[in-house]
Parts: C-alpha cells; structure tokens; sequence
C-alpha cells in the first residue's frame, strides 16, 4: 500500500520545487477567496519561511509582504519575543476548555485591553475569528435586549459596501455581493444605509460632509424603526476588503448619538482596523468614543495564531447574570480563550510599548505616503488616500482581471500584493524599515506600470473577483 505522503510529480518536477508544491496543493488544498479554475493561471506561491516583513519561498526567493499576510502580521514574522513567548507557553500548557476554567493569559488579556479603553468596555468573549466575533456580537446584542423585555428588537443595520465576514450570520450585514448573493435564501435581511465612504463627495464637499450625509440617512431610518433595531454595526475609519473605503471620525461621534438617542447598540467591527492600523491603537478612539461591543481579531495575536475577541460594556454582561439558563450566553467552541492564542496576544501588546510602534509608525505612514505621491504624480490613478498604516489608491483604467495581473506582477518584482478590484492598498508589517519602505514603494510603481502597459488578450471583459 502506498505511503499517504507519496508525491508522483512530472518528471521535470521536484517535489520541494515551487511547482512540486503547486501541484500538490492544487490536487489537495481548497484555499479560500480564490477561483479554483483559476489555479493553473495563477498557482499559490509556497513559502517555506518568514523573517520580519520578508516571506522566502521553497527556492529561496523572497517577497515583502505588504499586506501583512491579510493584514494580521503586526510585528513581521519569526519575532524573536513571540516566538520566546509561545515557547515559554509550550512548557506550561497550551490549552484547557474555559467553560469550568480559566487561566493566567486569558484573565490577563482581557485585563490588559479593558484597561486600553478606560475601563469602558469590562468584559471580553474569546472566539476563534473575526466571522465568530461578527455572529457573538450580533447575538449578544439581540439577547440583551430580549434579557431586557424588548424582543421585538431584532433587525440590524449596516454600511452599503460593507463587509463584516462570510459565515451566515456575519455575511447578513455583509455587503459585498460575490460572497453574499448566492447564499442569500439563506441570511436574515439587514438595513442597509449609505456608507461615509470619502470618495463619494460631490462639489463641495469634504469628508466630513459626506460623513454627515450618510449619517443624516442612518437619522432618519432609526427615528422610524428603532423599535425593531437591535445594534448598528460599522467598521470604524476603513471598510477595508470592499476597497479601503476611509470616512472622517465624525460619521463615528454621529453614530455613537444616534445609537444613544434612539436606544440602540453600537458594534464596532476592528477585527481588521484595530490594534494601531488606523494609527491608535482601537479606531474608535480617534473619534472620542467607545461601541457597546467591539470586535478584535487579526493583529491581536500579531499573526501567530487564530484567535478573536468580544469586547462588552459591564452593564450588557450583567444582564446576563441570571439563574435562568435561557437569559444566559450559552455562546462557545472548544477552543474558546486558546491559552496559547492569548499569550502571543499578550506578548503582541508588550511590543506596542517595547517598540513605542504607534508613535514610530506616524513616521513610516509619512515617508510611505510621499514616495508615493512623488511616483503616482502623472499617473492614472485616483484618490491617494492613508489612514495609519493603510494606504490606498485606484487605478482608473485597470482592465480585465486587474488584481490577479497585479498580484502575479508583483511577485516578479518582489511583492507580496493582492489588490481589491482596482484598488491596490500597503498595509505592511510595523518593523518596516526605512529601506524596506522605499524597495515596497519603488516595487509597487514598477509593477503598476509593467501592469498598466500589459495586454489583456483572452482575459478581455472577464469579472476580476480576486479580493484582499
């Protein structure tokens, strides 16, 4: 009987070749956000190790991440002190169910991030993704409010061209339509109200108008039904994966009134914007203010391990305290408050001081930023934009298949890129250097112009999906 390990590659193929891994992942790997007709055109790139903002794949070459591996690699690969930390972890345990227990890193993580909000937020619920925490916060806030005696409140509403994860519940207030369409028979339907998106300004106006004016719409929907609306749910400053969308903190400060004023709760989805992306460390602050519940995930454990996390007003978590089981959150998955999960978190929050990577990172925006408008001077692009650690632009005229053109592109100058649409965005680890910024930058104008000047063949009028 043949080994299970046995690999039959192509005669010309090695098994620890670039393409050896290819093939076997293409005969075995379902990978996510991907046509898998498209496999062939554009084979997955095997990395065999990572080291800071570098990625080397199974021949040796290496490639700057610049997406931070979707945007969960706070602190670049292989760091010296998490991989200390999860080792020290190691030697004590790596994980024992929190429903009976509770141990050291989860106590003193959910400790360490109340504390980053005043205290604000008390309470956190551990899941397992970003998706998770999206569903936990949707079904805490319609409990709360049953718990409370106001079961009709049970609608949500959302951002047009939002995007808030793909498992049923979350892909409800999602509103890309690639991955919602053809599950909709399946999903609740949310109100959907305009996004403060920046780019949509018209004569005249600035961010903060168009803030105002979708804020104004949001107005008028829950004056006529907040009765039945449990919770708004936005992704502050950036609707990252429908294009890095960047609205002004106002939309936030009028929000945050609206939900106050009319009795509903505010989630505040910083799975992908939170942990300093937008340049504080939760987005929320730059606005002054602080969600009912606020999701985390991605960057919280500095791209090491899968882990979310619900953050809650005491006053929400009280009212679940009650001898009757059917007014408790019975909500759980069996690695619920992963302990080695919590400890890399953990060690990701002491590199925040240890590298002082906020204040640090307002220098690296700024140099990022104005290579940038010194090489996209003349170019067919729009709307340069950066908040934090995320920059943005589109590309005008990209033609078929642009993201997946750009994203093979790309690898050839060095790259690790996956652009949305038109839309190309760096969003690189926080131990870029300096060098580092420059090579991304100067690799990014190169593989646009080979791009921009490619011919499109058969590709022509194709859908171009690829995302994130």
């Amino acid at each position: 009987m043949p080994s299970t390990t046995a690999f039959s590659p192509d005669s010309h193929t090695s098994p620890a070749s670039n393409a050896g891994w290819q093939q076997r992942s293409r005969r075995h790997v379902w990978h996510p956000c991907t046509q898998s007709i498209r496999l062939e055109a554009v084979p997955p790139l095997p990395i065999a190790r990572g080291e800071g903002v570098w990625l080397f794949d199974a021949e040796g070459r290496r490639y700057l991440d610049a997406t931070s591996s979707w945007w969960v690699n706070l602190f670049g690969h292989a760091h010296p002190a998490l991989n200390a930390a999860l080792k020290d972890q190691l030697d004590r345990f790596s994980h024992v169910m929190l429903a009976g227990c509770t141990h050291a890193p989860a106590v003193e993580l959910a400790e360490r991030l109340s504390a980053l909000t005043g205290h604000a937020l008390g309470h956190c619920f551990y899941a397992s993704d970003g998706a998770s925490a999206v569903e936990i916060a949707l079904k805490m806030s319609f409990h709360a409010w049953r718990n409370a005696g106001r079961g009709g409140k049970q609608r949500f509403v959302a951002l047009k061209q939002g995007y808030h994860g793909e498992t049923l519940g979350a892909l409800h207030v999602t509103d890309v339509p690639v991955f919602r369409d053809a599950y909709a028979p399946l999903l609740a339907q949310a109100h959907l109200v305009a996004s403060p998106d920046a780019r949509h300004a018209g004569q005249g106006e600035d961010a903060a108008a168009v803030a105002h004016r979708a804020a104004d719409e949001l107005e008028a929907l829950l004056a006529a039904q907040h009765d039945s609306i449990a919770a708004v749910i936005v992704e502050p400053l950036v609707q990252c994966a429908t294009g890095m969308a960047m609205h002004d903190p106002a939309y936030l400060r009028r929000v945050r009134a609206l939900c106050d004023r009319f009795g509903v709760h505010l989630i505040a989805d910083e799975i992908a914007v939170g942990c300093g992306r937008t340049g504080t460390f939760f987005a929320c602050e730059q606005a002054g203010i602080w969600p009912d519940f606020l999701c985390l995930s991605k960057g919280i454990s500095g791209g090491y391990l899968p882990l979310a996390l619900v953050m809650t007003r005491d006053a929400i978590y009280d009212g679940f305290v009650d001898d009757d089981a059917a007014r408790s959150f019975l909500h759980s998955h069996s690695y619920t408050g992963n302990a080695l999960a919590c400890r890399a978190a953990m060690a990701t929050l002491d590199l925040f001081g240890r590298e002082d990577a906020l204040r640090r990172n307002r220098g690296r925006a700024q140099r990022l930023l104005q290579r940038l408008r010194e090489g996209l001077e003349g170019v067919q692009v729009d709307h340069l934009r950066q908040r934090g650690m995320i920059t943005a632009f589109d590309v005008r005229e990209p033609g078929a298949r642009f993201a997946e053109r750009f994203h093979l592109a790309a690898r050839a100058h060095g790259l690790l890129m996956r652009p949305i649409g038109a839309t190309v965005y760096l969003m690189p680890p926080y131990v870029i250097g300096d060098g580092e910024i420059d090579q991304l930058v100067d690799g990014t104008l190169a593989t646009l112009k080979s791009v921009m000047a490619m011919a499109t063949g058969d590709n022509k009028g194709a859908r171009d999906v690829a995302l994130a």
